[in-house]
This record gives C-alpha cells, structure tokens and sequence, in this order.
C-alpha cells in the first residue's frame, strides 16, 4: 500500500505539537516530565485511545496509549513506539535561539529535544493519530509509549514499566525507538543506519586515598593530585579491540557501496591487532574515527569529580565517576580488568573501584518480517539510499524491553541535509530538526506501519 499523505493541516499538527513539547523544560535532572506526559495523554484520549499513566512517582510519570488491534483481525503480538520525553539540560547562553523556545525560522525548529526525542514523540503520535482517524483494519495492537528518565538511566522510565507494570506493555513483539532511519552523506552516497544493537553500561567509581593536613604544605599523598594522575592515565588508554559481529557487519555496511577496496579496509579496522593502528591513518576526521573507535572496543570516560572540602585542607578521600560503555560480548568485569591494567601502575593497589550502574550489551536480529519491512519502506522513499544495520555508543531504553523478548530496532526516519551534523546535535548545542526531513519522516513511519501491521 501507498504511504498515507499527510495534508498541510495535519503537518502544521506535528510541527505544532513538537514545538508544544519543546517549551516544556523537562530538563533530567531533575525531570519535570508530568507536563508532557499529561500533553500527550490528552491528545491521546482526543483521537480515541485508550490510555494509562504510571510511575513510581507523580512527577516521574509514563503514558502507554492503545490503538487495539479488532480481536476477530489480531494476529500477533502489539508493536510499541516508543519515546522518552525528558532530555539533557541546556545553557541558553550558548543557543542562537532559546532552548526551550521551539523557534521555527521557516526551515528549522529549534529547542532542545528537537531531535533527542520529543521529535519523535510528535512523529509518532502524529502516525498513530492518522492510523487511528482512516480506521486502518491493524492485525496487531498499536502502543505509543512516552516515558520519564531516559537520560539518566531509566530508572522511573522504562526500567520501571518494565519491572513494575509490564502487564500494560502486553508483551510485545516489536518495539520502535531511537536511534536511526536518518540520512548519512558520506563520500557521495546516503545511508540509512538502524539501530539494532548497543553497547552496554557500566558506569563506576575510582576513589582514592590520601593523607589529610594542611594545604600550605604540599603533600604527594594529596588524594587530588593522586586522582589527577589516574584520570590522565585514563584519557590517554586505549583500551582493546573487541570487534563484534555487530560492529564489522555496520562497518561492511557504509563500506559496500564504495567497493572491495573500501569492503577490505573495514575488514581491516575490524581486525582486533590491526585495527588500533590502522584508524588513525585510514580516517583522517576525528568525529568519524572516534564513532568507529567507539564500537570497537570498550571506553571508560571520567566525566564527575567528588571528595574534598576546605580550600585550605588535604582531603582524604577523592573519587571520580567513569561512564563505561561495555561493546557485545564484553561485560563489566571485562571492563574494570582492563581499567586495573591501566590504574594500578599510577595508584599501584590504593584505591577502590565499584560499580553504581551495569546493563549488558543488547543486540537484535534482522532477519524479522519488521526489519524487512523497515529496509523496504527506506529503499521506496529513498531508492539510492543505502540501509545499514548499526550500533550504537551509547544506550537507550531499548535495553529494558529487551527483557520482555521484544525486538527492537531504532527507526526515527529523518531526511537530512549534507550540510548539517546531525550527530553534533544530540545532547550539543542548537539542537535543531529540519521541518521537511520531519515531514519526510511522518511518511515514511506511517507508510512502513500500515504496510506492516495490515499485512503481518
């Protein structure tokens, strides 16, 4: 079946609604996502749907809307769209326009969560409420899921829902969320990643010891100056390569279309002894060779400081949270063994490295009748674009419906232009979305989802 074509009005409806979104700031931390989830319970029940809101606290809430399959049609088990509408906080200080505005300068719109990702809350609710109004005859139910606390692990979101109320999930089969299905220029062709794999978490603690006393006499055993010299040891580690079959196949995939010399340099990189150091020579661009490098292995990046007090005392305690990522078949353990290679030389035994959060690595197959379905609808709205199966860095909250045994895949379709850094715009500065890309997007969701859930 052709895509539904969504008029002008209905356009303007999505636009609106994500610019809505925008100018409440849910900002995590601490949250304040109440607002939107409430935004988006009431235009559920608006188009007909039924609709539960939970969570463990009443500022932390979740929504799970329900387009329900005809019983005497349903033929398997319900599809979740699923998105997370709190976001990373943002200084407007250093935004062009207000990051809580939703500014539309007549090609994009700005404010944070354009893209990461209340402009996929829009999308979807907008595809959901066009299903719904043509009264599309779907074989399986239809759940639009908006959740808390994606950005800070998942805790009163997803995680919640899953752990506390999976009842309300019904068990699904599928579930659709960030991150892929946007265009990716490189070296004169486009490409589609979805993402069908992340890496996992392991987010820790070093902490250090040292001898307590006057700051006017300088002291090696400063806790501070101990820590220092093993966070330097850590930004400068390079640790292992793990080349997964998950990595070589995204790899192969931007490969392919620019030939076997371009196929046999990805085997290359892949390659766990030559890899580490055919990156630096092969890709020039920092931004890219630090995407490649990402799936590659493990990382370990320190990113908060703790301990200390009076400007004027040796303190005897300094910590430092590290943000593991832990790459497929890696796991945590893994991970700190690797960190100890690297610590103990400059802490020798003196410290202490524990673990606050872990989640494994989560991969998904393609070989589904929805991945199909997800290339088939890219080729027909793209037809020399290239999809690509992908990994992701970082995680989403794909990893906690995993364990309901659905199959996830990030699918937020946008058309970009060459011209814009996409990548740089998550969790960055002017965060943006391209009104038309986003339109493009509303299309090709929508045509992908009658085609599949009439037919499966």
């Amino acid at each position: 079946m052709a895509s539904p074509t969504f008029t002008p009005a209905e356009q303007d409806e999505a636009t609106a609604l994500l610019q809505e979104l925008i100018r409440l700031d849910t900002s995590n931390p601490p949250g304040n996502e109440a607002a939107a989830i409430a935004l988006l319970e009431r235009r559920c029940r608006e188009i007909g749907l039924d609709t539960v809101v939970a969570g463990a606290h009443p500022e932390r809430p979740n929504l799970v809307a329900t387009f329900a399959a005809d019983p005497a049609r349903r033929s398997g088990r319900p599809l979740v769209l699923s998105c997370h509408v709190d976001c990373v906080p943002a200084d407007p200080a250093r935004w062009t326009h207000s990051p809580w505005s939703g500014h539309h300068d007549g090609v994009h719109l700005w404010g944070r969560g354009a893209v990461d990702m209340k402009g996929f809350a829009a999308m979807a609710f907008a595809v959901v409420a066009k299903l719904k109004r043509e009264a599309v005859p779907i074989r399986r139910d239809l759940l639009f899921v908006a959740v808390s606390d994606e950005e800070a692990g998942t805790r009163f979101g997803s995680k919640w829902l899953v752990e506390e109320r999976p009842e309300l999930l019904g068990s699904p089969e599928y579930v659709i969320n960030e991150v892929g299905g946007f265009t990716v220029h490189r070296d004169g062709h486009r490409f589609h990643p979805v993402q069908v794999a992340e890496k996992g978490v392991a987010w820790l603690r070093l902490a250090v010891q040292g001898r307590p006393g006057h700051s006017s006499l300088p002291s090696r055993d400063n806790a501070v100056s101990r820590l220092a010299r093993a966070i330097d040891a850590l930004a400068r580690a390079r640790l292992p390569w793990h080349p997964s079959e998950e990595a070589r196949r995204f790899l192969a995939g931007f490969a392919k279309p620019r030939g076997p010399l371009a196929e046999k340099v990805a085997d290359l990189l892949a390659h766990p002894l030559a890899g580490p150091i055919l990156l630096p020579l092969l890709v020039r661009e920092p931004s890219r060779r630090a995407s490649i490098e990402a799936v590659l292995r493990n990382t370990a990046t320190p990113t908060s400081l703790g301990g200390g007090g009076n400007i004027n005392v040796l303190p005897g305690f300094a910590s430092v949270d590290i943000d593991g990522r832990l790459a497929p078949g890696q796991t945590t353990d893994d991970l700190v063994l690797e960190l100890e290679e690297v610590i103990r030389p400059v802490l020798r035994r003196d410290y202490e490295l524990t673990v606050l959060q872990e989640s494994p690595p989560v991969s998904f197959s393609t070989d589904t009748p929805l991945y199909r379905e997800i290339e088939r609808s890219l080729r027909e709205a793209d037809p020399e674009g290239h999809t690509v199966p992908a990994i992701i860095p970082g995680f989403t909250d794909s990893r906690n419906y995993a364990r309901l045994g659905a199959q996830c895949y990030g699918f937020y379709p946008l058309r970009l232009p060459e011209d814009l850094d996409f990548a740089a715009l998550f969790h960055g500065d002017d965060e943006r979305i391209p009104v038309a890309g986003f339109h493009w997007g509303m299309e090709v969701l929508a045509g992908m989802l009658r085609n599949f859930l009439t037919e499966s």
